[in-house]
């Protein structure tokens, strides 16, 4: 007698096994990882998602490269950021006509077919969103990648920031401006949002470091993240949104958590050898932190306990500034290319800059320092956020004021096992 089938057992069956995957999905990761943003909590990604800019694919790669050699040639800021009795708007339209000009015979050069089809007798105007989206992904690719288009980056922001002018777009006879796509936003058009408080979102985004653990270890923290992965890549696929489309979203989450891991968690390690080794109210013979000016390059003169409690500060001001530097630095484009946020080009006592007001990034940095004024209950010096004046004239410059930071510290050269 043949033995029937019981459907229902097997169904219940693939069930079990679900919860199991499930279940091992939800272990979490054994070794050390990144910590999440100060102030947020570990599942918030719909809040972080809304400034971290979706990564690069493989095309627009192809388009950064067109960007590069057309901004490295360009000498805009030299021809536009001059003082003379010239017509600046001319100039202006003038510029920006020539890199488009070139980005256009770059594009014929580097792909013929799509070349003809971009300005065959077409004008700039109609291939307005050709040259937004190229100018955009340029934007993007500098957020996550800070070392790189050290040069480029200035240029290509002032020739936007120009562009914005509504005198200039009048000329210009279209707008080289778009909204930066972000991990949220592209979420958003394709209803994808409720992926980011999925709870393996923090499996799936988390930087996993070696230090001294076993081989082993490590690649059972491989694994489990990249099942994390896949699991929420067939969770949230639909007809909008395809599982390549959810997996560079999770990497895009990942690239900030690898900027914060480099640049972040550093200075914590700082913070913690510095509380481990120094004291406010005591030092050892020969280990003060006193400083006096006019002597070793110190220009301000302060007792040890000062001098203590403004190292600190620094340091937490540092952090909490890298913590948010996406944030920061999507509110300083926000700033800069806002239309009819004009600038005056005046003489800053460091040459001729352009002088903005940001006053996105002077809310955002106002909030950080009050609240490491609270974390830390004292502070030693002044607390203005300069922005728009002759120290820092605008968003630009502050980004790069602080941008410089992780290049100054040697923190990360030290062991994560002994932290």
């Amino acid at each position: 007698m043949k033995r029937v089938r019981d459907d229902s057992a097997s169904t219940s069956e693939a069930g079990e096994e679900a919860a199991a995957e499930e279940d091992a999905l939800e272990e979490p990761l054994r070794g050390p990882i990144a910590s999440q943003p100060a102030g947020l909590p570990s599942t918030s990604f719909a809040e972080r998602a809304r400034y971290i800019p979706l990564r690069l694919s493989h095309d627009e790669r192809k388009l950064l490269r067109l960007l590069e050699s057309a901004l490295n040639v360009s000498e805009y800021t030299d021809k536009v950021d001059i003082l003379t009795w010239r017509n600046k708007n001319q100039r202006v339209n003038a510029q920006i006509r020539d890199l488009c000009a070139i980005l256009s015979g770059l594009m014929v050069a580097t792909n013929y077919k799509k070349g003809q089809d971009l300005i065959r007798d077409r004008s700039f105007a109609d291939n307005e969103e050709f040259f937004q989206d190229i100018f955009e992904l340029g934007r993007r690719y500098k957020i996550l990648n800070p070392d790189k288009m050290r040069s480029e980056y200035g240029k290509l922001m002032y020739l936007l920031m120009d562009s914005a002018e509504p005198a200039i777009q009048e000329m210009l006879e279209f707008k080289c401006v778009r909204q930066l796509r972000t991990v949220y936003n592209f979420l958003e058009e394709r209803s994808g949002l409720a992926m980011l408080d999925d709870s393996l979102m923090h499996t799936a985004t988390a930087e996993i470091i070696a230090g001294e653990r076993p081989r082993h270890e490590v690649q059972r923290d491989i694994k489990v993240k990249e099942k994390a992965r896949e699991a929420l890549s067939r969770r949230y696929r639909s007809a909008r949104l395809s599982e390549e489309e959810i997996l560079l979203c999770i990497y895009s989450i990942s690239d900030n958590n690898s900027y914060l891991l480099f640049n972040r968690d550093p200075i914590d390690r700082f913070i913690h050898f510095f509380h481990r080794y120094f004291k406010s109210d005591s030092h050892e013979p020969g280990y003060s932190l006193a400083i006096q000016g006019g002597r070793d390059g110190a220009r301000l003169t302060h007792n040890h306990e000062r001098q203590y409690h403004y190292v600190l500060q620094s340091l937490t001001l540092w952090r909490e500034i890298s913590t948010e530097m996406f944030k920061l630095w999507y509110l300083a484009e926000s700033d800069m290319l806002r239309e009819g946020n004009s600038y005056r080009l005046c003489d800053t006592g460091q040459g001729l800059n352009r002088v903005q007001s940001a006053p996105q990034v002077g809310k955002a940095m106002q909030q950080i320092l009050n609240r490491v004024q609270s974390r830390i209950g004292s502070w030693v010096g002044s607390s203005v956020v300069h922005l728009g004046d002759h120290n820092v004239p605008n968003a630009l410059m502050f980004i790069d004021k602080y941008t410089q930071v992780d290049r100054t510290h040697c923190a990360s050269s030290f062991s994560v096992s002994g932290f």
